[in-house]
């Protein structure tokens, strides 16, 4: 005679989420709903390095007098899951590492936005987790998959991603339980009841709609790293520079450029826009034939929208007085409409970053002179600026007024010349060795951020841009180059990269 199992649930949660808060729910819904339930947690080291993981068993009452209490598992075992809750997207993608989801049992139930990891943050390349390639994963994994943004969907209903949570888990009709049932434990709470069964309502509703529409590779289309907090698009631009990019590059490149210079004209103007397409059409003549999808242009389109917006003083202070921006942070922090909420920056600029405001000849003299280097670090401490006060906000936002007079400042001619050297090598190499110039364009994403790590990036551009011209007419030079680019990535100390160039054959590496 085969034995009742019962049902298993894991929830994996990040800190602060609420998975404690869905846990205590489920208990009560289960007991109003007549089921034995145990539930047991472990909680992750910290906020990023790991969720806490909720395990709960259900096991229905039997009517037939002298039943006894069932004995349940304390944690759950690969592959006897019925049911996988993931808060975050790669939440789920942790699960599925653990054995916890397969394709004979488990509902995969996942919130499909993501709340960037450490390693993700800190890597010295692009070092996001493809959250397509994770969606791959988990459609072939799990039995059923129902996936959707449940950060939004709390945003939208004015609640707490927990009770969303708890909808998506009603809504998913993987319990054996009434509406009625789940209503009750947000009751019996006593606190935010309505604000709870509100965003609950919509957390089912938005299983519901997920079940009748589910998800696909093209919902998690990503991005080209060129967005960030405006909205970059095409549809954003002047009419000029639309135009231009419609009429003067292929249809594959519209939304990418259109992305990059939106990027350009919120971060200096229009004009700065221009010149951004204005030298990639001389990249684009460099194509040896008229692709419908030109890799190199596209390459260095990526590459030259993120170097064209290097982040000087003034584009920090700009990003830190952005409009919407005051707002996102209490809504980050679930702040009420009642509550005050206090923002502090932390700005420390080295003297190079406050030598590069000013304009070419003077910057460089200062630089020159250790008297004057040494008097402009006075004002180098580290400050706190308060952005919630006026003051505050009125002073970062005059720093950010002077990107009007950016194209006079040293760090402006420093790069802009750079850069140009930089599209020159590309479309020397183009014509010789295409795949060459596709790594070398792709080996922009070296150069990033501000101060020391801005500094170590260049040294190792620098380093390798050399090195590419040595190896050009080597049958083997886009791969070994691909090779120095990812090994200086690997590592912001350089001793990669130094390993690698010693593999290179004498010829190369002198």
């Amino acid at each position: 005679m085969k034995r009742p199992r019962p049902i298993t649930l894991t929830i994996a949660a990040l800190g602060g989420q609420g998975g404690g808060v869905v846990t205590d729910w489920l208990v009560v819904a289960a007991r109003k709903a007549g089921y034995f339930v145990q539930a047991t947690s472990v909680p992750g080291v910290a906020q990023r390095t790991g969720a806490t993981i909720y395990y709960l068993e259900f096991f229905a009452r039997a009517d037939a007098p002298g039943t006894q209490e069932p004995v349940m598992a304390l944690m759950p075992n690969p592959g006897d899951v019925d049911i996988v809750v993931a808060s975050e997207w790669m939440e789920a993608g942790r699960a599925i590492n653990r054995g916890l989801v397969t394709k004979e049992r488990t509902t995969l139930i996942a919130s499909t936005h993501r709340d960037y990891t450490i390693g993700e943050k800190m890597a010295l390349g692009e070092g996001r987790v493809s959250s397509r390639e994770l969606f791959e994963i988990a459609a072939a994994t799990a039995a059923k998959l129902i996936g959707f943004d449940m950060a939004q969907v709390a945003d939208a209903a004015g609640g707490r991603i927990s009770a969303v949570i708890f909808g998506g888990i009603a809504g998913a009709g993987v319990l054996p339980w009434q509406l009625e049932d789940y209503h009750h434990a947000i009751r019996e709470s006593g606190v935010g009841v309505e604000a709870s069964l509100s965003a609950f309502e919509a957390g089912r509703q938005a299983a519901v709609a997920a079940q009748a529409k589910p998800l696909s590779a093209s919902a998690f289309a990503e991005n080209q790293g060129i967005i960030d907090a405006a909205d970059y698009r095409l549809e954003a631009l002047s009419r000029p520079l639309r135009e231009r990019i419609q009429e003067r590059f292929p249809a594959a490149l519209h939304e990418l450029l259109g992305m990059g210079a939106a990027r350009l004209s919120d971060y200096q103007d229009d004009a700065y826009a221009a010149l951004f397409l204005h030298r990639l059409e001389r990249v684009l003549a460099r194509e040896a034939a008229k692709p419908a999808e030109p890799k190199l242009t596209a390459a260095t389109a990526r590459a030259l929208a993120l170097w064209m917006s290097f982040e000087d003083v003034m584009r920090v202070a700009q990003v830190k007085t952005r409009r919407g921006r005051a707002e996102r942070i209490r809504r980050e922090v679930r702040a009420g409409p009642n509550d005050l909420v206090q923002v502090r920056e932390f700005v420390k600029p080295r003297v190079e970053e406050i030598c590069g405001t000013l304009p070419v000849g003077l910057g460089r003299r200062i630089l020159a002179s250790t008297h004057a280097r040494r008097w402009l670090g006075r004002l180098t401490a580290g400050r706190r600026i308060s952005t919630s006060t006026i003051s505050g906000f009125a002073l970062l936002k005059g720093i950010a007024a002077l990107r009007r007079l950016r194209r006079v400042t040293l760090r402006f001619h420093t790069e802009n010349q750079r850069i140009e050297a930089w599209l020159v090598q590309i479309k020397q190499f183009a014509p010789r060795d295409y795949g060459l110039a596709v790594e070398l364009a792709e080996c922009q994403t070296l150069v990033k951020g501000y101060g020391d790590t801005h500094e170590r990036g260049w040294s190792a551009f620098s380093r390798i841009s050399a090195l590419a011209t040595r190896l050009a007419g080597d049958p083997q030079a886009a791969r070994r180059l691909r090779e120095l680019r990812e090994a200086a990535l690997a590592d912001d100390s350089g001793a990669q990269l130094q390993r690698a160039v010693s593999l290179l054959p004498p010829s190369h590496a002198a």
